[in-house]
């Protein structure tokens, strides 16, 4: 018996390191694409029986959508909305929250580009010019600016190995991989829910 409570005891920090350490192997090399040494995010999908009009609608929705949510700032807004030719661009702004407890927060802003192409029968995203402002002080000011091509791209973020995570930009990349993947998603998932319906104009009498 105690023969086998000093091996429990012996093998307990090797258990609790295993279940505390991170499965990263998402975020390792390739999560982070580059286009022209530029981060870029892309991805096309399928809308069957879909005309490109009946896509930008609904994609122009999501859009609007998205900049409007509580998590967007100022300079989040739409900057190209191209009825004609099925092409939308947002710029925004967001907080990125890293870890949130009493008297603690830490989170960045994380602002980047938009990009919708609607064409007959599919839609084709990309998210690029992503940024992060970092450590500001209460009043928004002196805080650290960081581009994704110096701070979450391979190069800067994982090992020579490729086996891990590099300290300080780890939590920019995970963050960033996984809001992009949402983004899409939501994206995708848009065309399963039904399109708001807008106001009807009323009369107004005039006496």
């Amino acid at each position: 018996m105690r023969k086998i409570l000093l091996m429990l005891l012996f093998c307990l920090p090797v258990l609790l390191s295993a279940k505390g350490k991170k499965d990263d192997s998402k975020y390792l090399k390739g999560a982070v694409p580059e286009v022209n040494g530029q981060v870029t995010f892309r991805q096309t999908f399928a809308v069957k029986d879909k005309s490109q009009q009946e896509i930008y609608k609904v994609m122009k929705n999501y859009l609007e959508e998205l900049t409007e949510k509580n998590s967007q700032m100022k300079r989040t807004k739409i900057v190209q909305d191209d009825s004609i030719n099925g092409k939308l661009t947002g710029r925004l702004e967001e907080w990125m929250i890293f870890k949130k407890k009493p008297l603690y927060l830490d989170r960045t802003r994380f602002r980047y580009m938009f990009g919708i192409q609607c064409y007959d029968g599919k839609c084709s995203m990309e998210i690029t010019q992503i940024s992060y402002y970092y450590e500001e002080d209460l009043d928004g000011n002196n805080g650290k600016t960081y581009r994704a091509e110096e701070w979450i791209n391979d190069e800067n973020a994982v090992n020579k190995a490729g086996t891990k995570l590099l300290y300080g930009s780890a939590k920019f990349r995970r963050k960033t991989v996984d809001r992009v993947e949402e983004l899409f998603a939501g994206a995708r998932e848009a065309f399963e829910k039904p399109m708001p319906e807008k106001p009807k104009a009323t009369a107004v009498i005039k006496d």
